[in-house]
């Protein structure tokens, strides 16, 4: 009997990667909150599976050899589950290739550059008193964000998904296209539009983002426990 991939993981960009990937390769899986909000990702037994301290990341009891494994970062794990499932990670070494690319694109500029995007926009409002302060930085990474939106927008002027076919690029990339926290507006970007409306209209993706929805919250907002959530997020130092 095929025991359940252990997927360790917070409602975020990152964390909704993998939960798409699980629904729509159709493995198996067993959610393992990790509340980032109080600090769940510095306990030693999470850190043993990420030794970075950050979600998501996955246990699998039937690995290699039939043997566990644990693996962290969201393209490692976008890569390891297509290989294992056979689905949406190409074997040819051109289409790998172009599916590899696109990964790496998002996991290097996408995500970061959104995430800093994110942070100045949202968070940095309510941790810093001098509003002169971030205005530096929402400019560049909202600036950034807008360019790299323009890049994905060129790249689906011809093709319906990024890298050719459905793929775990698309399931990297769709997560963090969320344009009103970014300061993007989609009808800049019309092929992007048509595509994060195509690649969110699927069942296995409906149903990913939908995982944990109940545990989220907003840290943006006011308040002792964002407060508290924020000094973990934002304030952290080497353990």
């Amino acid at each position: 009997m095929t025991r359940p991939i252990e997927l360790w993981y917070w409602p975020t960009p990152n964390g909704w990667k993998i939960s798409i990937a699980l629904e729509e390769m159709g493995l198996a899986y067993e959610m393992k909150p990790v509340n980032i909000g109080v600090g769940e990702q510095f306990q030693p037994d999470f850190q043993a599976i990420s030794p970075n301290g950050r979600m998501p990341a996955i246990v699998d009891p039937d690995g290699p050899g039939g043997e566990p494994i644990s693996i962290f970062e969201s393209g490692a794990i976008l890569q390891y589950l297509g290989l294992k499932s056979g689905k949406f990670y190409p074997t040819d070494p051109r289409a790998k290739a172009e599916v590899d690319q696109w990964l790496f694109w998002q996991v290097g500029g996408l995500g970061p550059m959104a995430g800093q995007t994110h942070h100045f926009r949202q968070y940095a409002p309510a941790l810093i008193k001098d509003q002169r302060q971030i205005a530096y930085g929402v400019s560049r990474y909202t600036n950034e964000t807008h360019r790299l939106y323009g890049v994905l927008n060129r790249r689906l002027a011809d093709r319906d998904f990024v890298a050719g076919d459905y793929s775990i690029a698309d399931m990297a990339c769709w997560p963090w296209l969320l344009p009103e926290a970014q300061g993007q507006d989609l009808a800049d970007f019309p092929n992007l539009r048509a595509w994060v409306e195509r690649v969110g209209a699927r069942p296995g993706v409906v149903a990913g983002k939908a995982v944990g929805a109940d545990l989220r919250r907003d840290l943006g907002r006011a308040g002792s426990e964002a407060d508290a959530a924020r000094k973990v997020l934002f304030g952290q130092r080497a353990r």
